[in-house]
């Protein structure tokens, strides 16, 4: 097997698609690490890099009609968590960068988001409505850790009592549990912990670089604990690989507190195409053409789909079918739980950052 056929382990993506508004494309090539390598000489792989950004606003409203939040923050680009399908991988070719690797490995920092977040929220045009971190990529990735830009925002969400919703694959969040239970006490914030499997090898090389499936339940089971109010995103649910879970997920997630669940089905939209081709025929080659097949009877004949009301859910048998097991489950598992409708009236009282007392 040739280099370019090999598996990469710990990454998503097995290569940098060429961006398409570049003019010009380069591909990597690792001929002085492969010659290091067969002498036996150290060396160095690619690394994850920050690069720091300054944007001009941070919170952001979402025009699309079916992805079920008004606006959203994102504390950074790119995502080291290198889910193989994300569509966010998209966005990074604005930026100029690859949506395949680069989007892993080069993760771009919002440095002024506090300060604009604090902005917004002081301003006398806006309203409440819950800001969901994040709508692009995900909060708590593993860079997070050191810079703690994520905590700074809750706890900027609450000093204005202002509600806010969370979506992470990470049981970092766990970090952050002082404030949370704060917010909680004003109802102010939800949590959306996404699980996709509950299978850890399937986990390794859907969602490398993510929290482990073990410490992500215990993560819903620990929010729940103390009340905070708990959703848990099977998304995307991928024909022939984690399709066969959605029973047993459920029942595991109502066991450990969780309110709610949602889901997606998988669709591959722009350079994402390309990316998950390639991805799953070096990791799953003996189902890879069923696999993609599947996903083009759920959408129409492509692996994309931009068509509002179905691109979320797909159409067709599959589709019903899923749509069917998740009524079931709900049903048997979750029957008697509501997810809770956050506090939007506290905020106008903290406008300045104070309480006002008359």
């Amino acid at each position: 097997m040739s280099k370019s056929q090999e598996y990469i382990k710990g990454r998503g993506a097995q290569s940098n698609v060429a961006n398409r508004f570049d003019a010009n494309t380069h591909e990597f090539r690792d001929d002085f690490l492969n010659y290091c390598a067969a002498e036996g000489d150290d060396f160095q792989e690619s690394k994850t890099v920050t690069i720091d950004t300054f944007p001009k606003t941070i919170v952001n409203k979402v025009e699309s009609p079916d992805v079920g939040m008004a606006y959203s923050l994102n504390p950074y680009q790119g995502c080291e968590h290198g889910c193989i399908y994300c569509y966010a991988r998209n966005s990074h070719e604005y930026w100029g960068f690859s949506p395949g690797l680069d989007f892993e490995q080069k993760i771009l920092v919002k440095r002024n988001a506090v300060e604009l977040l604090e902005k917004k929220l002081r301003s006398k045009k806006w309203q409440a409505r819950p800001i969901v971190m994040s709508g692009n990529t995900d909060c708590y990735q593993p860079v997070e850790k050191q810079l703690e830009i994520t905590r700074k925002l809750l706890q900027t969400f609450l000093k204005y009592r202002h509600p806010v919703g969370i979506i992470t694959k990470n049981a970092l969040v766990l970090r952050d549990l002082d404030i949370l239970e704060e917010l909680h006490n004003d109802r102010l914030v939800h949590v959306n912990i996404s699980i996709t499997s509950l299978q850890e090898e399937t986990r390794r090389i859907l969602e490398p670089r993510t929290a482990s499936i073990k410490k992500r339940l215990e993560t819903v089971e620990k929010l729940s604990a103390k009340g905070i109010p708990v959703n848990v995103m099977m998304a995307p649910i991928i024909p022939s690989v984690n399709s066969h879970e959605i029973m047993p997920l459920v029942k595991e997630i109502a066991n450990r507190g969780a309110l709610s669940v949602g889901y997606t089905i998988v669709r591959l939209n722009g350079a994402i195409g390309g990316i998950f081709t390639d991805w799953i025929k070096k990791t799953m080659p003996n189902r890879a053409d069923k696999v993609l097949h599947q996903i083009e009877n759920i959408h129409g004949g492509s692996l994309n789909d931009s068509r509002f009301g179905t691109r979320m859910k797909g159409e067709g048998e599959f589709a019903d079918q899923v749509k069917q097991q998740f009524k079931i489950a709900r049903n048997l598992y979750l029957k008697d739980r509501q997810r809770r409708v956050v506090n939007c009236n506290l905020h106008e009282e903290y406008k300045d950052g104070q309480m006002k007392l008359f």
